[in-house]
């Protein structure tokens, strides 16, 4: 797939699986639902204030009013709705989570409970699947969001999680660039000494089903012509699936570059958890929410 459109319309399935919303009163994520539904690609458990969600649908969202697949549950405060959600896909009620209008940390707090929450024995991450104008694929991105200095260990861990994502959307072997500011190992840049290291951790099968490829520098991971020019010519150079970056800093700066420079179109989960959480930011449009939830639901159909 090339484009996240057609991510949305691989998610339309006769046996949809269901979302649970936290906080769900938001007129984005409202509308990312509405249209979700319309297209069949999910059916949502809608966690909120039940005055507050009803009026906002009413003079909003009338259609989703009455509508089959989309089921309402009463809950008094952020924190409840958080609580309720998470627990309705750890019982195996839903397959998705998704966070509504709350801040990031009660979710996470939900989330990371020991009794109900969704932690497994992997690290959680966060996985960007971008559409980019001239690039002749989805690109995922990875980690710009959860964790902030990753090590070694870490870094194998949240590569392993995005291969995940790619793998559920489509992309059969991915290629896996460990971003650096050089091409070589350089004893003075712990990035590039760690990309060596995921390297030789791939190439002995404790990174799986992909193919690790670095250091590389932005450029050469995805511009074949560059990595010629620098006579980088291995096969996987220039053709990246995914950008692993070393931080959370360097996440975030190519993140947001690719939006606001490159005015790329983005889709975004948190992987590693017992389900797919589409955690977007509250600023997020309601297209990037829905797109969001495209990624989530191809990677809940592996397990659902």
């Amino acid at each position: 797939m090339t484009t996240l459109d057609e991510l949305i319309e691989k998610s339309s399935m006769k046996d949809p699986p269901i979302v649970a919303v936290a906080s769900a009163a938001d007129r984005e994520v409202l509308e990312a639902i509405e249209i979700a539904v319309q297209k069949g690609i999910a059916h949502f458990l809608l966690f909120a204030q039940e005055a507050e969600l009803q009026q906002l649908i009413t003079e909003k969202f009338p259609r989703l009013l009455n509508q089959h697949g989309v089921s309402f549950r009463n809950t008094t405060t952020v924190e409840e709705a958080a609580e309720h959600a998470v627990k309705a896909v750890s019982t195996g009620e839903a397959h998705v989570l998704m966070k509504g209008n709350l801040p990031t940390a009660v979710i996470l707090k939900a989330v990371l409970n020991k009794q109900y929450g969704l932690r497994t024995n992997s690290i959680l991450s966060h996985v960007a699947a971008f559409e980019v104008q001239g690039y002749d694929k989805l690109l995922f991105v990875t980690d710009a969001a959860m964790n902030i200095a990753p090590d070694l260990e870490a870094k194998a861990q949240i590569i392993q999680n995005a291969v995940s994502v790619a793998k559920a959307c489509g992309v059969e072997m991915p290629i896996v660039a460990p971003l650096c500011a050089v091409e070589t190992v350089n004893p003075a840049m712990q990035p590039t000494i760690d990309a060596a290291a995921l390297v030789a951790m791939n190439n002995r099968g404790q990174i799986k089903d992909c193919i690790v490829d670095g250091p590389l520098a932005l450029d050469n991971a995805i511009s074949l012509e560059a990595a010629e020019q620098k006579g980088i010519r291995n096969g996987t150079a220039g053709k990246a699936d995914i950008l692993a970056v070393p931080n959370i800093e360097a996440g975030n700066i190519l993140y947001k570059s690719l939006m606001y420079f490159a005015g790329a179109k983005v889709g975004a989960v948190i992987a590693g958890a017992k389900a797919p959480i589409v955690l977007t930011s509250r600023a997020d449009s309601a297209e990037s929410k829905l797109y969001s939830l495209a990624v989530a639901i191809q990677t809940a159909s592996l397990s659902k």
